[in-house]
């Protein structure tokens, strides 16, 4: 079974391809995928490594506050995305006199 894994305070200069390069050398990697903000393009300074489970647990214990491209990183396993309220468009409940 994989576990995906949380990988924090990334450089905004790390890739993908430099993630998975990177986790490659604890062990087989799944995916690994940088967040990329909309707006701007840019790393969002976070993203999500996917693991064998053993290699996970290696990977953590191996990989958390190590230094990838000037930043320590912060390495756990994922939470599941908590549920959150419908976004309002346009500042919700305004109304124009």
């Amino acid at each position: 079974m994989s576990k995906k894994l949380y990988v924090g305070n990334l450089s905004y200069s790390t890739t993908s391809d430099g993630l998975k390069d990177t986790f490659s050398k604890v062990g087989e990697v799944l995916s690994a995928t940088v967040m990329i903000d909309k707006m701007t393009g840019r790393s969002r300074g976070f993203a999500f490594v996917e693991m064998q489970d053993a290699d996970a647990e290696k990977a953590i214990a191996t990989l958390n506050g190590q230094d990838l491209d000037g930043r320590k990183l912060t390495v756990n396993e994922a939470r599941p995305m908590a549920e959150r309220p419908p976004r309002r468009e346009f500042g919700g409940d305004r109304r124009s006199f």
